[in-house]
């Protein structure tokens, strides 16, 4: 049997038995211990944790054994950049700028940014890696008023992070709009995904603490790297026909004044 499959087969056998169903900073067992669990030999069991850790299955910190993580990047309902929440996750955080040009606002952009057909804007489309493998593609728009220069700079790191050290500009508040929707060609090859695989299409707005209108995105997630969680509210309840139930004690008066 060839050792890159037996390699492969002890890799398959690592997440089943170690992976699936565990808990995100699981350790697993060192590789002498799988090495004769599985009757292999030590170099072997290092190839299979290196197929998982290219498939971004576990991590190892400097010394440390391998610890699962979970491969999805979940956006909370709290305003953060990827590069904060790849962080987060112990991911190193990159991108690849596939395009920074200033140009004329069409009507679609300049409507999303309140500004007039066009009104100069800064347009990035940058690739967003975590450990070197691609997550979303992200596409923004910023007026060029207020970012003068900016498509000259170094547009690897965080874009947020920047506007505030460069520009003392802040995203306080995002209204943001997801779909979900199937890749083509050429998302497909940027983002490493069959053709027709699952991704979130978001687009956002994002205001400073004024309500001013500071960033046009359009990004698009692997559907098999991200999930977004949000919270929600119960709606007021209309009163009942007659007043509905009464609660002792309280006249309409007194309820009125507690509502």
């Amino acid at each position: 049997m060839r050792p890159a499959r037996i390699a492969r087969e002890v890799r398959d056998a690592i997440e089943a038995r170690y992976i699936a169903g565990s808990e995100p900073a699981t350790v697993l067992p060192s590789e002498r211990r799988l090495a004769a669990e599985f009757g292999v030999a030590r170099a072997t069991v290092r190839s299979a944790l290196a197929m998982l850790r290219e498939q971004q299955q576990i991590r190892s910190t400097a010394g440390g054994p391998p610890v699962v993580v979970d491969p999805r990047l979940s956006k909370a309902p709290q305003l953060s950049s990827f590069t904060q929440d790849a962080l987060a996750r112990g991911w190193h955080p990159s991108s690849r700028v596939l395009e920074a040009v200033e140009e004329p606002a069409d009507v679609s952009v300049a409507r999303d940014l309140g500004l007039s057909p066009g009104s100069p804007v800064a347009h990035v489309r940058r690739l967003r890696l975590a450990d070197s493998a691609p997550m979303a593609l992200e596409e923004v728009w910023l007026p060029l008023e207020v970012v003068p220069g900016l498509v000259d700079l170094d547009l690897s790191g965080s874009l947020y992070e920047l506007l505030e050290e460069r520009y003392d500009l802040a995203v306080f508040r995002h209204d943001r709009r997801i779909s979900a929707i199937t890749v083509d060609a050429v998302h497909a090859e940027l983002l490493q995904l069959p053709l027709g695989a699952a991704a979130l299409f978001a687009t956002q707005i994002g205001l400073d603490p004024r309500g001013r209108r500071l960033e046009l995105g359009r990004s698009l997630y692997r559907g098999d790297r991200f999930d977004f969680t949000t919270v929600t509210f119960a709606a007021r309840r209309a009163p009942a026909a007659g007043g509905g139930r009464r609660t002792a004690g309280h006249t309409p008066e007194k309820r009125k004044a507690l509502a």
